[in-house]
């Protein structure tokens, strides 16, 4: 399953964001779960939560997630909450 991120991700979008993906979670079938960053150009921590929790989704049905095409930014917002290790960011 791919998902992708808007161009801007703040607590405002986030909630509505990951509502619309939670249903999708449940068809997955072994399929990993792939989130573009590449639109992503506004953004605040929230970014990072969303990330963190469509990590969970993707475990909780035992799946992996991957990263692409993930700006600067997030990259060095990342390894400030020491979360660059988790997505091989570094």
């Amino acid at each position: 399953m791919e998902l992708a991120l808007p161009t801007t991700l703040t607590h405002a979008q986030a909630t509505a964001q990951l509502a619309a993906w939670v249903p999708q979670f449940a068809g997955l079938d072994g399929e990993g779960v792939t989130l573009d960053c590449a639109a992503l150009q506004h953004f605040d921590s929230t970014a990072l939560a969303l990330v963190l929790e469509v990590g969970r989704q993707a475990l909780a049905h035992g799946v992996g997630l991957q990263l692409r095409a993930v700006p600067p930014r997030l990259r060095d917002l990342a390894a400030v909450y020491g979360l660059d290790a988790l997505w091989n960011l570094a």
